[in-house]
């Protein structure tokens, strides 16, 4: 059974940093390009970051310049770095596989920017 497990979140002012992670059991950790979701209060969930096996990394545009994803094959985690945050921002965040798996969702963490 997938479990990934999301931490991290947290209460920050406009222009504060967060360290988002998510460890991952269950699967194949480095076989899997990964990817970070969020979803706003009373909007869809749409993709943040994803990171491919080789490392390779991909941004939507409005987090390019401010977040940075990574993953660590050995600790089977994956990593969502936010600086600059913006009120924009504030969302709930999930990890799941690239593209996702809808099995694998969990109860992501909830990130708040406060202006």
């Amino acid at each position: 059974q997938v479990q990934l497990v999301e931490s991290g979140g947290g209460l920050v002012q406009a222009g504060g940093s967060l360290r988002l992670s998510c460890a991952a059991s269950g699967l194949i950790f480095s076989r899997n390009a990964m990817g970070w979701y969020r979803q706003a209060p009373g909007k869809q969930r749409e993709l943040v970051a994803t990171i491919t096996r080789g490392g390779k990394t991909n941004y939507e545009d409005s987090v390019k310049g401010r977040f940075t994803i990574s993953r660590d094959n050995a600790r089977n985690t994956v990593y969502l770095q936010m600086n600059s945050l913006k009120s924009e921002d504030t969302a709930v965040y999930y990890c799941n596989t690239s593209p996702p798996a809808e099995d694998y969702w969990g109860k992501g963490t909830l990130v708040t920017v406060s202006s």
